[in-house]
């Protein structure tokens, strides 16, 4: 599992392969995550826009890109959009890399992603804010995975309380965003999990979920992503206490995970930790039942990660 170097849409990169899956990360840029697939088959899963679509905001701006990348949160039109345009400073390991940017100028924070193949089929990316200012900053690390448009995305809720056996008081929010139109038919709800048709997706939509299960899926091309991220239960979250959150409009999709809201003082640092297990042949919940099935078996996944 020993990293190599390649090459991915014309960029020097770093490769990283199982005997079931394949990550690729670039190292002229970032730190992003652009490639993540099945080797039995089966699409990107995460999105690629057309080449030369991502650079509306000119070359020395912020850039989409697709793939994943680490924010820090609240989001806000000069903090969040900061460039990644420049080269990353690359640590190899056994069984995976580290990548590390430039102190961002203008906040003072700098940004690392590092990726660990732990079998075959799972990835830990763990995702660090440094900072290196003058002055404490608070926020909170934010993980955005944007993934392959024309999937099916299920986000689990908590399991359900009984108002007969005193449950009187409520256990969690979801959040809209001031667009977001639940009426809409790509929202996609069930008693257990919230599902999300992105090709039903006729505006941009976004919604979070202050507390859940600790996992999401999404499915696309035969190919399920699980991505799964610790919940810190009584802390402080951004964006009204969201711990996950997704936006999808007519071409990308994205779920993300958020860390605890902080004030990270100067030369401290803060990591935040994902795992991602990508599944073949895996059918789509199309009730509570067999979303029931799924869950199940995730709960056993993460029990071994917890172990």
């Amino acid at each position: 599992m020993q990293p190599s170097k390649t090459e991915f849409r014309g960029a020097e990169a770093l490769r990283l392969a199982t005997r079931k899956i394949e990550l690729i990360a670039p190292t002229g840029f970032g730190p992003r995550l652009l490639s993540l697939r099945s080797l039995a088959g089966g699409p990107n899963l995460l999105l690629e826009f057309p080449q030369g679509s991502d650079d509306s905001a000119g070359k020395e701006g912020f850039r989409l890109r697709g793939g994943h990348r680490l924010w820090h949160a609240p989001e806000h039109i000069v903090r969040s959009y900061q460039p990644d345009n420049g080269p990353v400073k690359v640590k190899l390991s056994r069984a995976g890399f580290r990548l590390t940017a430039a102190t961002e100028a203008r906040t003072g924070l700098r940004k690392s992603v590092a990726v660990e193949a732990l079998n075959d089929r799972t990835l830990r990316v763990t995702h660090e804010l440094s900072n290196e200012g003058l002055w404490a900053v608070e926020c909170a690390p934010w993980a955005l995975t944007m993934l392959r448009h024309g999937g099916y995305g299920a986000i689990p809720l908590l399991p359900k309380g009984d108002h007969a056996a005193g449950d009187l008081l409520p256990g969690y929010s979801i959040v809209p965003w001031t667009y977001t139109d639940l009426s809409l038919p790509c929202w996609d709800l069930h008693r257990d999990f919230i599902g999300l048709d992105t090709r039903k997706v006729p505006s941009p939509q976004k919604l979070g979920l202050t507390a859940y299960p600790g996992w999401s899926a999404y499915w696309i091309g035969g190919v399920t992503l699980v991505k799964q991220a610790r919940v810190v239960a009584g802390a402080t979250y951004p964006d009204l206490g969201c711990a996950f959150e997704t936006f999808c409009d007519q071409t990308a999709c994205e779920f993300e995970t958020l860390g605890p809201l902080r004030a990270l003082e100067p030369g401290k640092s803060v990591k935040h930790t994902e795992h991602w297990t990508v599944l073949d042949g895996l059918a789509k919940p199309s009730t509570d039942a067999a979303f029931a099935a799924l869950a199940k078996a995730v709960r056993g996944w993460l029990k071994q990660l917890a172990a």
